[in-house]
């Protein structure tokens, strides 16, 4: 059934049983409209002329209560409302009463056989139409009964048991059929709700590790690059600088979006920013607009070129680029250059993020690619390539993940609804044989010629049951050689049927085969188009047909009953197979689409709260030192040329970089992070030396957030020397730093504290020199482990 946010069962059904309730009430209602039009029909041609006044007068109002139903088919009414509801059962039971009232007026084994008729499948339909109100539809079928036996008590015959019990037997069938193929279609929705609840988590892990990207990349394009600038000295104009911080500030307070729309992206690239004062790059722009493409790939575009251009500012050594975007083919283009000193892409170093995380990475992320093409003295290149996917896959071409899960959804509901199609059919076949058709198969032993040939036929049709419940009450279907031997088997009881009764007495009472044998046909031929069981059918009543014709022709009423037989059992079972179609090529695929447009839905409500959940956690970790530096940088109250403001600066880098290195897949992820640290400090001119001592072992990213941290703050505030040691014994690692002039920049900052308590921070101070060791000792059943 349905689930809510996390996978857990939800209250209301999922689609495949809503999209089978509504079929199942379409049908109950076409259907009982269409016997009721054809038979009364039949039934007012056979009255007498003086009593077809009346007749019509009766039947009339039954018609018109089947139009109503019709109506509120395709015009839903506020069926919610108990009074809609009372009118809509009203009416439906109207249509039964009038239907028994007339059988006394119409008169004659006709009108008997019309009324049984029409109420069998009035009973039979209700199930269907009232499914989701059971006990509306079971006092239908006892007002629908009751009505019926009525009809015959007005009609002057005496009260048989038989009639009751036939519609009896018919009301449980079918609210069972209902109940096997509702199981069915709740088995497949739980099925995908399962499947689904692994994919949506799959996907929101995915975009969660993707923000988080994304967010790294914008933390190194803005505060990081900022602050680093500020922490490497005086002497330059900070005029740019206010401007600066609090563009970083709203670039990190911003709430992630998780959109699909298209933006043009001509009109981005236009907003590049170049940047300030003697820094700004003036570009040289040729831009083929429009350039339509979804979101995520044009904001990653965007933010590519915008880190480009950067870097041309600060790297190049000029302060002139061209910037050119054009389309080739279904590829968009986006291409940077400058004449610049150059580089060598191979020498950059894997924690350097501009170009792998800033540039690279975004493209990556979104489907797309960049290359840098660029030599020492010979300028630079970088080009962005995005190519839109295609509309149609040729043939042979693997399918995309979202389209390869809803074909297999589709075909899980395709298959629980044939299994239960087929089980219900089967159950109705044993059923109607082994109470009905028993019963008239041993009353009638001295009709049959011979009664032999009829009781192996009964044989026979209970062996073929045997063999559809072997393969079906095991989740497999039947095998093709299976299935036409049986299928022989069945038309083989059709013809013994007919050949072995007198003709008067084909489609009648004794004729207990006639309505059976398209039970057994439909569970044999379920899973096929509906011509095969349409065939069948058209070869079963023609045997009889042709029988009851070699015997000459049959007069009006015998005709008449003949027809209103084979409506009333062969067209109600071709009218379920229609259904069975129905389910199987347009409902389950209409499930399939429901199901994958609410569980998209669910996704990306669920991406979105994770999303913001997760920015609200990174910003709120940003508030106690980041967030308050750029404020003040940004307002004017700090100045950049304090002295202490830029040691701040220079620890929140460092801890920034510590930060970028955590997504960095590396053996040993604590050494990493320490160099990390270290880069930052000898972009400051501090000298650090760094020792490793001992076999690294896996530490847990908490943990070395709170053994690099003090590492991070003490190389912060240092600007001569330091050295660095990382001494690994079993069952535990300690993290030192000796800085020869941090003491004398000490602050409340540096005396911090690990938050967590695993993890024990000494320091020592010695004159200017300090000395920090942060230790931690692996758990002890981690260390069995």
């Amino acid at each position: 059934m349905s689930r809510a946010r996390n996978g857990e069962p939800m209250d209301g059904p999922g689609s495949s049983e809503r999209l089978l309730n509504r079929t199942l009430e379409r049908y109950g209602v076409w259907l009982r409209s269409t016997v009721v039009a054809l038979c009364s029909a039949l039934g007012v041609v056979s009255a007498d002329r003086a009593d077809m006044p009346l007749a019509t007068a009766l039947l009339a109002p039954a018609l018109l209560a089947c139009g109503v139903r019709l109506y509120t088919l395709r015009r839903p009414l506020p069926s919610a409302a108990l009074g809609m509801v009372s009118l809509l059962w009203l009416a439906d039971g109207s249509v039964v009463v009038l239907t028994g009232l007339s059988q006394p007026v119409l008169g004659g084994d006709v009108a008997e056989m019309m009324v049984e008729a029409i109420i069998g499948i009035c009973i039979i339909t209700f199930q269907h139409e009232w499914a989701t109100r059971p006990w509306a539809g079971a006092a239908l079928g006892v007002l629908g009964a009751a009505a019926c036996e009525l009809g015959d008590i007005l009609s002057g015959h005496s009260p048989d048991a038989m009639p009751l019990l036939r519609l009896a037997v018919l009301g449980a069938l079918s609210r069972a059929a209902y109940l096997i193929v509702r199981a069915r279609a709740r088995a497949a929705d739980r099925s995908a709700a399962l499947s689904a609840a692994a994919r949506r988590e799959a996907e929101v892990a995915a975009a969660r590790r993707a923000a988080e990207r994304e967010y790294l990349a914008t933390l190194h394009d803005t505060a990081s690059a900022t602050l680093l600038m500020v922490s490497q000295g005086d002497g330059r104009d900070w005029s740019w600088l206010p401007a600066r911080a609090r563009q970083d500030l709203e670039a990190l307070s911003a709430v992630p979006a998780f959109g699909t729309g298209s933006v043009d992206l001509a009109a981005l690239l236009a907003c590049v920013p170049a940047g300030e004062g003697p820094a700004r790059v003036r570009l040289t722009t040729t831009i083929d607009s429009p350039l339509v493409i979804p979101s995520g790939p044009a904001l990653a575009i965007f933010n590519g070129v915008r880190e480009a251009v950067s870097n041309v500012s600060r790297h190049a050594g000029v302060r002139e680029a061209e910037l050119r975007a054009w389309r080739a083919d279904d590829d968009v283009v986006v291409e940077l250059t400058d004449a610049g000193r150059g580089f060598d892409p191979e020498s950059v170093p894997p924690r350097r993020r501009g170009i792998k995380g800033s540039i690279i990475g975004r493209m990556q992320a979104v489907g797309g690619s960049a290359a840098i093409t660029s030599l020492p003295g010979n300028g630079t290149r970088v080009q962005w390539r995005w190519h839109a996917p295609a509309q149609q896959l040729p043939a042979g071409t693997l399918q995309p993940p979202r389209a390869r899960a809803r074909t297999a959804l589709v075909q899980l509901i395709r298959k629980q609804l044939l299994h239960g199609a087929q089980l219900a059919a089967l159950l109705i076949s044993l059923f109607s044989q082994f109470t009905l058709s028993l019963h008239r198969l041993v009353s009638y032993q001295d009709v049959y010629r011979p009664a032999w040939a009829q009781t192996a036929a009964f044989g026979c049709l209970a062996a073929v049951a045997g063999i559809g419940a072997f393969y079906l009450l095991r989740g497999k279907q039947i095998p093709p050689p299976v299935r036409w031997c049986s299928l022989g088997a069945v038309l083989a009881v059709s013809v013994i049927g007919a050949f072995t009764l007198p003709p008067d007495r084909l489609a009648g009472a004794a004729d207990w085969s006639f309505g059976l044998v398209g039970w057994y046909a439909l569970f044999l031929l379920a899973d096929l188009r509906l011509r095969w069981f349409a065939a069948f059918l058209g070869v079963h009543v023609g045997i009889t047909v042709i029988v009851v014709l070699l015997a000459g022709a049959p007069t009006t009423a015998e005709a008449i009953g003949l027809g209103i037989r084979a409506i009333s059992d062969c067209g109600f079972q071709l009218s379920v197979g229609f259904l069975l179609t129905r389910l199987l090529h347009g409902t389950a695929p209409a499930a399939g689409i429901a199901a994958e447009q609410e569980e998209e839905l669910r996704t990306r409500e669920r991406i979105q709260e994770d999303m913001q959940r997760d920015h609200k956690d990174r910003y709120r970790a940003l508030t106690a030192t980041t967030v308050p530096l750029l404020v003040g940088l940004g307002h004017g109250v700090l100045s950049p040329h304090d002295e202490e403001v830029r040691l701040r600066c220079g620890v929140e880098a460092a801890r920034m970089r510590r930060l970028f290195a955590e997504s960095d897949a590396v053996s040993d992820a604590l050494l990493n992070e320490v160099r990390a640290c270290i880069e930052v400090a000898e972009h400051q001119g501090v000298t650090v030396s760094l020792a490793v001592r001992g076999r690294p072992a896996e530490v847990p990213v908490s943990v070395r957030r709170e053994l690099v941290d003090p590492v991070a703050v003490t190389l912060g505030r240092t600007r001569s020397t330091a050295r660095v040691t990382v001494v690994w014994t079993p069952g535990a690692v300690r993290v030192s730093v000796v800085s020869e002039d941090g003491a004398t920049r000490q602050t409340a900052e540096a005396d911090k504290q690990a938050t967590d308590v695993q993890v024990t921070v000494v320091r020592t101070t010695r004159g200017a020199s300090v000395w920090v060791e942060a230790s931690w000792r692996q758990p002890a059943l981690a260390r069995v482990a």
